[in-house]
């Protein structure tokens, strides 16, 4: 069984994973840095909050751990409309079923 090297912290913001150096970004719900692999990229299409799995919509994007406890840290800190420069509410129904197909999989 191969082990993973443990990550280790760069100047450049990045994580190293080996010889590899993977980008970080932050969760806009727990506001923890981890790679931008583990996280689930968003877009707003209008007033509407959607998952982008391509990670190739345009827009502004935010990046949100794939569980429901981050998105209800967001929604508490009222951090998506920071995060997307947005006035107003913005529509969470979609990234919400989407997150709880997710956990219904996961489980079982």
């Amino acid at each position: 069984m191969r082990h993973r090297p443990i990550p280790q912290m760069r100047r450049q913001g990045k994580l190293e994973y080996g010889d590899q150096a993977a980008p970080l970004r932050t969760c806009v719900g727990c506001r923890v840095r981890t790679a931008k692999s583990e996280l689930l990229r968003l877009v707003v299409a209008g007033d509407v909050i959607i998952p982008d799995l391509q990670k190739r919509l345009p827009g502004r994007g935010a990046s949100l751990h794939p569980s429901l406890t981050c998105l209800q840290l967001a929604d508490r800190r009222r951090a998506f409309t920071r995060a997307f420069r947005a006035e107003g509410t913005l529509d969470q129904t979609r990234l919400r079923a989407y997150l709880e197909d997710l956990t219904r999989k996961a489980a079982g």
